[in-house]
C-alpha cells in the first residue's frame, strides 16, 4: 500500500521565514545541510544504500523511539499549562500506541522482528542523541526540550518532501520508496507543521531574544547528532 503524497510542499515553506524554527534552521545552515543532505539520505534517494546499513538504522530507530517516548513523558512533567500537558500526553500515546506498532510492521517487511530489535545494544550514536534530548529537557524548560526534538521531527519531513519532489519516491525498483513516501505524505508533513507551531507558541511565551543564541546552540548540536545517526548506518555496513 502506498502512502499518499498529495499536497507535498516545498520544504522551505514548512514555516514562515521569521518563525522561530526558520531562524534556528538558518542559524546552523551548514550543519542542517550536512544532516538533510547526508550520504545516507542521498543513497536512500537513488536506492543505492546497502541494505545492511538500512537494517541497522531501522533497529536503532526502534530503540530511538523508546527514548523519544520518554522525552514526551518528560514534556508532560515540564509543562506548566494543562494544554501543553495534554499535547505532550497525546504525543506520548501516539508513539507508544501507534508509531511503535507501525515501525515494527515496517521492519517486519525487512525481516526484523520486534523481539530481535528489543535486545539490540544501543549504538553510541543512538545514545548520544537520545540522551542529549533528555538532558536538554531536564536541564532546561519545555522550549529547550522541543528545540532539541525539532531536528528529528521536522528534518525528516523536509527530507521526505525533498526526495519526493525530485520524483525519487516514484522511482521503480527503489527499495526505500515506502520510507520516502511515509515521510513525504500528508500525515507526517502535518506532524512537522504541528511541531513548528508548538515551537512558535513556546517561543512567544518562554523565549525572547536573550534566549535565542542558547536555543540555536541546542538546535545545532541536535542537528549534528542527527547527522551522526545517519553516519552510524553507513559505518555499520562497512
Amino acid at each position: 500500500m502506498e502512502t499518499s503524497t498529495k499536497q507535498i510542499v516545498d520544504p522551505i515553506q514548512l514555516a514562515a521565514p521569521g518563525s522561530l524554527y526558520a531562524r534556528l534552521r538558518k542559524a546552523c545552515v551548514k550543519d542542517w545541510q550536512a544532516y538533510t543532505g547526508h550520504d545516507f539520505v542521498q543513497e536512500l534517494a537513488d536506492g543505492s544504500l546497502p541494505e545492511p546499513a538500512f537494517r541497522y538504522y531501522l533497529g536503532q530507530d526502534y530503540l530511538f523511539l523508546i527514548h523519544f517516548a520518554r522525552a514526551y513523558g518528560l514534556a508532560v512533567y515540564k509543562a506548566d499549562a494543562l494544554d501543553d500537558m495534554r499535547a505532550a500526553a497525546a504525543s506520548l500515546s501516539a508513539i507508544l500506541d501507534t508509531e511503535m506498532a507501525l515501525h515494527v510492521k515496517f521492519c517486519a517487511g525487512w525481516g526484523m522482528s520486534e523481539a530481535d530489535m528489543a535486545t539490540l545494544p544501543e549504538d553510541p550514536a543512538t545514545m548520544a542523541y537520545t540522551r542529549y534530548v533528555l538532558e536538554a529537557g531536564l536541564a532546561g524548560d519545555l522550549l529547550d526540550l522541543h528545540v532539541a526534538l525539532a531536528p528529528c521531527i521536522i528534518g525528516y519531513a523536509e527530507i521526505g518532501a525533498t526526495l519526493a519532489a525530485k520524483g525519487t519516491a516514484r522511482r521503480t525498483g527503489n527499495p526505500y520508496r515506502e520510507w520516502i513516501e511515509m515521510y513525504a505524505g500528508d500525515d507526517y508533513q502535518q506532524v512537522a507543521r504541528d511541531e513548528i507551531e508548538i515551537l512558535e507558541q513556546l517561543g512567544e511565551r518562554r523565549g525572547g531574544e536573550a534566549r535565542f543564541d542558547a536555543l540555536a546552540n541546542t538546535f545545532r548540536r541536535a542537528t549534528r547528532l542527527e547527522a551522526e545517526f545517519w553516519q552510524m548506518g553507513l559505518d555499520a555496513a562497512r
